[in-house]
């Protein structure tokens, strides 16, 4: 029996109409040392800590000329508490000495010198870029200060002004067109070397990168169908180098793909799976990086179908195999030293006459039968043919990313994803990785009583094992998957999309893993 359904349309049906956004073609960001006088710009912007010496003294950023390049405008603001150098503070005067090259300097608050790293400058220089957006300033340059090593605080402040650039509102008819980014400079306040120049270039593509898979999470589900998904997702793989196949709905069946299949049995838009292959001359056999992104396009929950209240939110449900493809190109771009695989399980998840049904049984590629108790419970489903196929491929170490559950959003909030894996020596590399990258995570358990809540009465196992530890239970299943290989699961539900405006993260897609799986592979594990 055929587990498509005969109604889906062939592949080259997609509609014409739909045009795909060419890929980012940015400006490169200049990166310059010296002193502060020399730079020529619009906009000079400097993070000021807390602890800095009194504007105008010696261990004043930028010496002291810096207060008297304002007329001691920032020592008046300071000694007023106009400016107190609270993170994200913004206090902008103009340059009266003529012997400086900048038109304006700004000063915005970085909090305390100890705590500024490479995280806290990245959502500075974010903070930073969009304001200087708003102000319609051409050319501007920010100054690369914090605690760390140069050349990843000039990467972090490289990525924060990229990520600045991204905008939502592709689709707004009735208001101006964003505004465009800055050309922008780096102020080392040392010479910037090669390795300084390398990793502003490195950090300009990982935001870059990262912003591409926001412009796919952003896309609504009448545009972003799994097909048309999956041309985009190879597009942009395919102009950095990276080889693309793209299996249609006969092909997933020939593999046994039940899981895949019986979640898209819903819709009329046939299922596809993406697979990426990054296979650089000279790479070792071992190890071999296997990444897999949930890629439903949209979500409706299925015949357990969801409130209606905030459902439209479920057209980024797509995130984790948007982070998967554009960490794909990414690791291209950047000349990865080890093989890599990505595979994109993608389709809708609708209550259509053909859909599954709780209670309905389901059986995996690898085999396992799997009793549906709940039809919004699919993302798992999905990932878990997609884990079996990376380990088909010849992955030797697997990584997935989902906005899988919303119990790792009542455990989390929407600070930090959740990580989930085994052994502990690979989920502590995941971790340290992501925690560079700016991809806040914290590690959850995954004992193995967890496994009892997902006993089913006739099959392998439950998709669900019921509202307690309801990340944790999702995690169990798709450790099921893993072969036991080195496996790690990034639930990234709570931080895919950001609810509300903070001055580092407009609201909307966050972009959220790129950067971490792009720079995975070059970790040793």
């Amino acid at each position: 029996m055929k587990l498509y359904r005969p109604g889906w349309a062939p592949a080259s049906a997609i509609s014409d109409n739909i045009q795909m956004p060419p890929a980012v073609k940015n400006q490169p960001i200049v990166c310059v040392g010296g002193p502060l006088s020399g730079i020529e710009t619009d906009l000079l912007v400097v993070p000021w800590f807390e602890d800095d010496a009194p504007a105008g003294g010696p261990g004043a950023p930028g010496g002291p000329g810096i207060d008297a390049a304002s007329g001691g405008e920032v020592s008046r603001a300071l000694a007023s508490g106009e400016f107190q150098a609270k993170a994200y503070e913004w206090f902008l005067t103009p340059v009266v000495d003529r012997q400086w090259r900048a038109r304006r300097i700004a000063v915005i608050g970085a909090g305390r010198r100890a705590d500024c790293g490479s995280d806290l400058l990245r959502k500075l220089a974010v903070s930073a870029g969009i304001t200087v957006r708003q102000r319609h300033i051409n050319h501007a340059a920010f100054s690369v200060r914090g605690e760390g090593a140069a050349a990843d605080l000039a990467q972090a402040a490289a990525e924060g002004l990229t990520l600045a650039e991204f905008s939502a509102g592709a689709y707004k008819t009735g208001e101006p067109a964003p505004e465009a980014a800055p050309d922008w400079t780096l102020a080392m306040l040392d010479r910037a070397g090669d390795a300084v120049t390398a990793a502003v270039a490195r950090g300009r593509t990982l935001g870059e990168c990262s912003n591409l898979a926001r412009d796919l999470a952003n896309e609504p589900g009448n545009t972003l169908t799994p097909r048309e998904f999956a041309r985009r997702a190879s597009a942009l793989a395919r102009e950095a180098g990276v080889g693309v196949e793209i299996l249609d709905e006969t092909q997933i069946e020939k593999l046994g793909m039940g899981l895949l299949l019986g979640v898209a049995r819903g819709s009329s838009e046939p299922p596809r799976l993406i697979v990426f292959r990054h296979d650089p001359p000279g790479a070792p056999k071992t190890p071999v990086l296997g990444l897999v992104g949930k890629g439903i396009t949209f979500d409706t929950g299925g015949i357990s179908i969801k409130p209606a209240d905030g459902m439209e939110r479920m057209k980024d449900d797509m995130a984790g195999g948007a982070a998967v493809a554009c960490a794909m190109r990414a690791i291209a771009l950047l000349g990865a030293p080890i093989r890599v695989i990505g595979v994109v399980p993608t389709t809708e998840n609708m209550p259509g006459g053909r859909a599954i049904k709780p209670g309905d049984i389901l059986k995996s590629a690898e085999g396992k039968t799997v009793e549906v108790i709940n039809t919004d419970a699919e993302g798992r489903l999905i990932l878990g043919d997609g884990l079996w196929y990376a380990r088909r491929l010849g992955a030797t170490h697997l990584v997935d990313v989902a906005t899988l559950t919303g119990a790792c959003v009542v455990a989390l909030g929407r600070i930090a994803s959740g990580l989930f894996g085994t052994p502990d020596s690979f989920v502590q590399c995941v971790r340290a990785v992501a925690d560079r990258a700016g991809d806040r995570v914290w590690p959850m358990p995954l004992f193995e009583e967890y496994r009892d809540q997902l006993r089913s009465d006739i099959a392998d196992m439950m998709n669900t094992g019921g509202r307690p530890a309801g990340s944790i239970t999702a995690a169990m299943f798709l450790k099921e998957f893993s072969g036991g290989l080195p496996w790690v699961h990034m639930d990234i539900a709570g931080t895919a999309w950001a609810e509300e405006a903070r001055p580092y993260l407009p609201k909307g897609p966050s972009g959220v893993a790129v950067r971490t799986l792009a720079q995975l592979a070059f970790e040793r594990f």
